[in-house]
């Protein structure tokens, strides 16, 4: 390792808290566009975005030219006591782009965590209720509300109870490894079953029910795309019982599955969303946006210091311009079929890969160790991370053993196949 870097990652060591998970021992220094370049000057093809944040690429140039335009005139002026012009305009975006042609409100934050808990707290203030309902596999965050809601992986709760009670999981739509042992072909929506007889039913009263929070593509659960009749479906539950629906877009937000939000793919409208991630290229941003007759709480109800900071509001509204001007959401569905298109071909070449699946730029590679017994090939997914990595190829994992794909939206083909050409050989070499 060279001397830079090795110095930092020593310091760090020493100073920073170890609950950090890092894939890499690289010190980014700068980044544009699809690439990143560390301290060394050693230069990376980018499939991670910074865990799908850097949506319109790194450093992309009219999103500096607004930060630093806004940084000239005011670093901060609380948005819980003062008003926000730039925290307006963007609201007014946000309303327009997210799923429902309703009157909708805004609360911002600074993180998807602090999201999830404001659509937990609006959700149990406006319906008077106190129940949730969540999935086994999601992943909301790791604040106490939103680590709750969650069910990926047990070190995310891990001597952390008691947690928030009244938070019941259920069973998600994962195909490939059906929690309830049904086939893909065969498959009834039992899970959608299971939830209204057996939870619903059983164990959890409907009327003391406040919101159902789902991801319509769960992340760090897998990359697993449901079948558009289980969120339907989903949607029709929460309708008949009057839950509110919450949809965490968080990863799967802002042109990232080939359209503005992954719910416009399974034609579902939640009663609220939260975003964060891709919203401002980087910035500390994050939004609650909700029907408008649901954020209906008082003033102290909820509130924090850096809501709708002025810089990361103007980064955002830069941002979304960009994508809008420069068709990201199309260039993520182009790309991406072609993408998946590549790896359903790789994957009749390489054993190691039990199941291909995604929307747009948010696509998961399932790698198991036997296709028959879907065995994860939790090693093997580790070993892809390393060997791309001294390629110059970053890339994440997510699941127990899946690999993804998660480029800025702002990639081009030749980047796109020069990155799949690594993982290719990679893959090839395990076999």
């Amino acid at each position: 390792m060279p001397s830079k870097s090795r110095a930092v990652l020593r310091a760090d060591k020493k100073l920073i808290s170890p609950s950090y998970t890092r894939s890499y021992d690289a010190v980014i220094e700068r980044g544009r566009g699809a690439w990143l370049w560390d301290i060394d000057g050693r230069k990376y093809l980018d499939f991670t975005a910074g865990i799908a944040v850097a949506g319109v690429g790194h450093a992309n140039p009219d999103v500096v030219r607004a930060v630093k335009s806004q940084a000239d005139k005011i670093l901060h002026n609380a948005g819980t006591d003062f008003y926000n012009k730039p925290g307006v305009d963007l609201a007014g975006e946000l309303v327009k782009i997210t799923p429902g042609k309703f009157p909708k409100k805004v609360f911002f934050t600074n993180s998807g965590t602090e999201s999830v808990e404001c659509a937990f707290k609006l959700s149990r203030w406006h319906s008077r209720k106190s129940r949730m309902i969540s999935f086994l596999g999601s992943f909301h965050g790791r604040t106490y509300g939103s680590m709750t809601l969650s069910a990926s992986k047990l070190t995310h709760r891990d001597h952390f109870a008691p947690l928030v009670p009244s938070v019941t999981h259920a069973p998600y739509a994962y195909c490939y490894r059906c929690p309830l042992g049904e086939e893909p072909g065969s498959c009834s929506m039992e899970c959608l079953a299971y939830l209204e007889e057996q939870i619903l039913g059983k164990i959890v009263p409907p009327d003391e029910v406040a919101a159902v929070v789902v991801e319509p593509v769960q992340g760090e659960g897998g990359y697993i795309v449901p079948p558009k009749k289980f969120l339907r479906g989903l949607q029709a539950i929460c309708r008949k019982n009057g839950f509110l629906f919450v949809a965490d877009e968080i990863q799967s937000g802002f042109c990232r599955t080939g359209k503005w939000f992954a719910s416009e793919h399974f034609g579902i409208v939640p009663d609220i969303v939260t975003l964060a991630k891709g919203i401002a290229a980087g910035m500390p941003l994050g939004a609650c946006v909700a029907r408008a007759d649901v954020m209906d709480w008082p003033p102290g109800a909820h509130a924090s210091t850096f809501s709708g900071n002025p810089l990361s509001c103007q980064a955002s509204l830069a941002s979304i311009a960009y994508m809008r001007k420069h068709r990201l959401c199309q260039n993520a569905e182009r790309l991406g079929n072609h993408t998946l298109k590549y790896l359903g071909d790789l994957q009749q070449e390489v054993e190691l890969i039990g199941d291909v699946r995604g929307l747009g730029l948010m696509i998961g590679i399932e790698l198991v160790r036997d296709r028959k017994t879907k065995e994860p090939a939790k090693k093997e997914a580790s070993q892809v991370l390393n060997k791309c990595f001294k390629k110059g190829l970053m890339i994440l994992s997510c699941g127990e053993s899946t690999v993804r794909i998660m480029p800025p939206l702002v990639i081009n083909r030749e980047e796109l196949d020069r990155g799949l050409e690594i993982l290719s050989t990679v893959l090839k070499s395990l076999k």
